[in-house]
């Protein structure tokens, strides 16, 4: 692929929680500005690929295993279980040549898109990603942290007995959990590819580089898998915009979620892109700009030259 992209996706969370730290609260910086990490946008494409057969090396997975002290027990597999379960290899020591083990890195999908960072059996490599996603600050100014108290059907099994009426009645009465969500909240993720980073590695004859169809790949996926990835603390999270700006190798494009506004309306919400200017000054420079949004839901604002609008859910050009 012989061009750079530069763009912003956008994810929009109602009554959910997109990306919740360890205390369980939507993550935020020293400011109070609630963001997103690029991890929390990877992961759901990762399962969307994992979902339609595709190699993805970089994802959770499971094996039961026996344990002589505990029994049969279901643990998380090593990264070299997963390299070997993913690549249908028997045994990764036996692999004396790096080469292969860079091939097989680089036929997973999310390898290929976001790199890799691979430490085992003596081998220790390190791929810079074509595709780098920045931190998603959300752009909505009233986001607050909403905790709900959820009752569980199960009590928890005491260690002892003891003769205290209270505690008699707490070992009779089920427990509360807690779910925590942001009443809205409006991220804006930035994203650059930059194929040229695969120079070394198509050299060495280890991949074919970064091609168009990784990118048609990577496009269809990341407008997409926020949507269709319903955990119970994503149901109310979902793509609801997103640019791409595609323009000669030679050209580079600052951060462009840092010129989005967000405006919460009445009627329908307001995404205001105010980087037409930047976009005007290089226009021999780009060729070609898409942008997606929920029409449904959203008033885009911004002339972009060069630009095709889309629908985001039906991909029909508005």
């Amino acid at each position: 692929m012989n061009k750079r992209v530069y763009g912003v996706l956008g994810i929009k969370s109602i009554m959910a929680n997109w990306n919740a730290d360890f205390s369980g609260y939507p993550k935020t910086i020293s400011s109070g500005e609630t963001f997103g990490s690029d991890k929390a946008f990877k992961f759901p494409m990762k399962k969307m690929w994992d979902e339609k057969g595709e190699k993805v090396l970089y994802i959770k997975s499971l094996k039961a295993e026996e344990d002589k002290k505990e029994g049969i027990k279901v643990r998380p597999k090593s990264l070299k279980e997963r390299f070997e379960e993913v690549f249908k290899i028997e045994d990764l020591s036996t692999i004396k040549d790096s080469r292969e083990i860079y091939k097989n890195l680089f036929s997973a999908v999310d390898v290929k898109n976001f790199g890799a960072t691979f430490a085992e059996q003596k081998n220790n490599i390190g791929i810079i990603g074509a595709v780098q996603i920045g931190q998603g600050f959300n752009k909505y100014e009233d986001t607050t942290p909403e905790e709900q108290q959820i009752l569980s059907p199960f009590r928890v099994e005491k260690a002892s007995a003891s003769n205290s009426n209270t505690e008699k009645e707490e070992a009779n009465a089920t427990t509360l959990g807690t779910k925590i969500v942001s009443n809205e909240a409006h991220y804006f993720y930035p994203f650059s590819i930059n194929p040229l980073v695969y120079k070394p590695y198509i050299e060495m004859g280890v991949t074919e580089g970064y091609t168009e169809e990784d990118y048609k790949n990577f496009k269809s996926t990341s407008i997409v898998a926020a949507t269709a990835f319903n955990s119970n603390s994503k149901i109310g999270c979902e793509n609801e915009f997103a640019i791409f700006v595609e323009v000669n190798e030679e050209q580079y494009l600052p951060d462009l979620s840092q010129y989005i506004e967000f405006e919460k309306r009445e009627d329908k919400n307001i995404i205001r892109l105010n980087f037409d200017t930047l976009i005007n000054d290089i226009i021999e420079n780009v060729i070609n700009v898409e942008i997606y949004f929920n029409p449904y839901t959203t008033i885009l604002e911004g002339n972009i030259s060069k630009s095709k609008v889309y629908n985001i859910f039906t991909g029909k050009e508005v």
